[in-house]
């Protein structure tokens, strides 16, 4: 018996990995985030699978379902929303499978900002713009932010920001980006990416606020921040330029790792 947690993407039911779409088939028990996961996934599930909506469950009870079902040898599909390496509560049910001493795997899935930036049909990272992307979020009833991981640090960097689970703070999140990005930063608000219902609000961090008064967005949308957004300007990379020279077109890597010109 063994549990396998599943990262059920942003939302799409055709977002799943392959690898997830096939142990959902063939698992008779399925634990699932019914507030974030789309109910089409659960199609998948063997037809006399037993389905269990974890959204109004305690961990407890969740733990409960893991033991009932070691009890029965029979394998589980716990599925998540998105991916879930960040902000699944995944942590905490493998703390309590290490003490029952239940098996269990982990499948990735895709995680909401590279949905939301596939929706803006945008890359994230440009040369010489932004060439890192932070992935954060601001203190809520859940959990609050370590004393190190403030906003404004990360946004003194100037990297593109992708900002989860605040969107109901986003005055306040203005408000500390500003002296950073200036009012002609690109913002995006993106709500449900890849789901039916897909909404998105482009503005600058000067404008936003008031472009989104009349038309709020529910708490799972994600912002993004940063140059990287509205820049066209950019410098090409040197991947395909004729004259950079690497192992893939007429250059070989040195022990020490650089590339030399073939000889």
């Amino acid at each position: 018996m063994k549990v396998h947690f599943i990262g059920a993407g942003p939302g799409a039911p055709d977002l799943i990995t392959l690898r997830g779409h096939d142990i959902l088939a063939r698992c008779p028990v399925c634990l699932y985030a019914g507030s974030l996961v789309p109910t089409e996934l659960l199609k998948h599930c063997p037809s006399k699978a037993r389905i269990i909506d974890t959204a109004p469950m305690t961990l407890d009870e969740i733990e409960a379902e893991f033991v009932r079902a070691r009890d029965a040898d029979e394998d589980v599909a716990r599925l998540h929303s998105g991916d879930l390496s960040v902000w699944s509560a995944m942590g905490e049910q493998l703390r309590r499978l290490d003490d029952l001493g239940i098996a269990y795997d982990v499948t990735p899935g895709v995680p909401s900002f590279a949905a939301a930036a596939a929706a803006l049909r945008r890359e994230l990272t440009l040369p010489e713009v932004a060439q890192s992307l932070v992935l954060t979020r601001t203190s809520g009833r859940a959990s609050a932010m370590p004393e190190k991981e403030k906003l404004a640090a990360f946004a003194a960097t100037g990297a593109t920001l992708a900002i989860h689970l605040s969107i109901h703070v986003l005055e306040k999140i203005v408000a500390e980006l500003l002296p950073f990005y200036g009012p002609d930063c690109p913002i995006a608000l993106v709500f449900r990416a890849s789901w039916p219902d897909e909404k998105i609000v482009q503005a600058t961090l000067s404008t936003i606020v008031a472009a989104t008064r009349d038309n709020p967005m529910e708490r799972t949308a994600l912002i993004l921040v940063g140059p990287a957004l509205g820049a066209n300007d950019f410098r090409e990379s040197a991947l395909y330029d004729p004259d950079y020279r690497r192992r893939y077109r007429g250059g070989f890597v040195r022990p020490d790792g650089t590339i030399a010109e073939d000889e």
